[in-house]
């Protein structure tokens, strides 16, 4: 009797121990997390970075999805209810709608967020507009709409990086009759139309235009007239198809040294080091003033990392974003995309990004201001358009019309 009571609590242990153990196992099912991420162009650095991550936590696993027009899937997804649990995106005004519409958690008071330099969270939250209070992200990177600069043919010209719009001017007029394309314009594709519009912009325009607009205190027509002026002085300097070649032929015709100058942004340089390993190539952000450094760099926020305020997996995703934001990851981010970073104290260190570095780490920085214009207005198109037929006060009335046509329809 005592044998089989012995061997029925031995039996009970074994069974209670195994339940123990199935149970444990349940519940320590690996995790899947999806990272949705408009930046096709950074694959390759999160998937390094998302190896890491697993490796640290076994029992998370991190998908990445990263497709063509990510945006529009993005919002079609939405609609179906399909959220995914965390978004690495621009900060740009489809992130701001979404904001608007809850899509996001908030972050306010965030640990990481005190890691940010301030005028990102600034730009962030005025991107999502004062109708709608909090944080719905951590800043990651910031872009910079800049002139990248072939140095062999500056050279050529003894040229030096221009401080004022005159000097910018005399080096166009310089390489035009020297026989040197002066801009490379990729008009064929309207988007890259919107570097030097975001640089004049952003420097000649007050920053409250949005808002000023939004309320019917000013317009275009008002505001936008030297913006415009200063458009039209450029496209005078292009070459024989500025209307004809895209984003890849001009990332290949300033490394080559078929132009002195390229307006792009920051995220081109890559692009262009594919195309010319041994581009001999430089930046800086272009002068809009005849005051020597009154110009300020015109920047966005380029990636956000936020969450889903309707993921199942809160604990798990903040552990990714806590892993994306230490400093040796950040800095890895960068280096891997030749970007600039939010945080203090992860600084970029590449000699061509040198001529942009100081406005960063001073912190002259101006807002791009396309961020805050309506979504779905049609800018670059718009812009596109008005660099062919080149009527000023016809493009800026357009611009106030589409704007008011474009506001009523949110």
């Amino acid at each position: 009797m005592k044998k089989r009571l012995f061997w029925g609590l031995v039996m009970s242990v074994f069974t209670a121990l195994l339940l123990s153990g199935c149970s444990k196992n349940a519940n320590n099912k690996k995790v899947t997390l999806e990272l949705f991420s408009n930046k096709s162009e950074a694959v390759g650095t999160y998937q390094k970075l998302i190896k890491e991550f697993e490796q640290e936590n076994p029992d998370i696993e991190v998908k990445l999805t990263t497709p063509p027009d990510a945006e529009t899937v993005m919002k079609t997804r939405l609609t179906k209810n399909d959220i995914p649990d965390m978004f690495a995106m621009s900060g740009n005004g489809t992130f701001g709608e979404l904001a608007r519409a809850g899509v996001f958690a908030d972050f306010s008071g965030n640990q990481n967020l005190e890691k940010v330099r301030p005028v990102y969270i600034d730009s962030l939250e005025k991107v999502v507009g004062p109708t709608k209070k909090g944080t719905y992200g951590i800043p990651y990177t910031p872009n910079a709409n800049i002139v990248i600069y072939n140095k062999d043919r500056l050279k050529e010209l003894n040229g030096t990086v221009p401080q004022t719009w005159n000097e910018f001017v005399a080096l166009l007029k310089k390489a035009k009759a020297a026989k040197i394309t002066p801009i490379y314009w990729t008009l064929n594709e309207p988007w890259t139309d919107q570097s030097p519009w975001n640089s004049l912009e952003a420097n000649l325009v007050s920053q409250n235009f949005a808002k000023l607009e939004n309320e019917g205190k000013t317009s275009f027509v008002k505001t936008h007239q030297k913006v415009a002026k200063k458009m039209l002085t450029l496209i005078n300097y292009g070459h024989s198809d500025n209307f004809g070649k895209g984003y890849s032929d001009g990332n290949t015709a300033i490394g080559k040294g078929d132009s002195l100058f390229y307006f792009q942004g920051n995220w081109a340089i890559p692009e262009v080091l594919k195309a010319t390993p041994k581009a001999n190539i430089g930046v800086f952000p272009l002068p809009t003033s005849n005051v020597p450094g009154k110009t300020k760099l015109a920047s966005a926020v380029d990636i956000v990392l936020t969450m889903s305020v309707k993921t199942k997996h809160e604990k798990e995703v903040k552990k990714f974003i806590n892993f994306m934001m230490r400093k040796e990851n950040a800095q890895t981010f960068i280096d891997d995309q030749l970007a600039f970073s939010t945080i203090k104290g992860v600084d970029q260190n590449n000699e061509i990004l040198s001529g942009i570095k100081p406005y960063f780490a001073d912190d002259r920085i101006t807002a791009v201001m396309d961020s805050y214009y309506p979504q779905g207005m049609g800018t670059a198109s718009l812009i596109q358009e008005f660099l062919q037929k080149k009527n000023t006060n016809a493009f800026l009335k357009k611009l106030d019309s589409e704007w008011a046509k474009t506001l009523d329809h949110q």
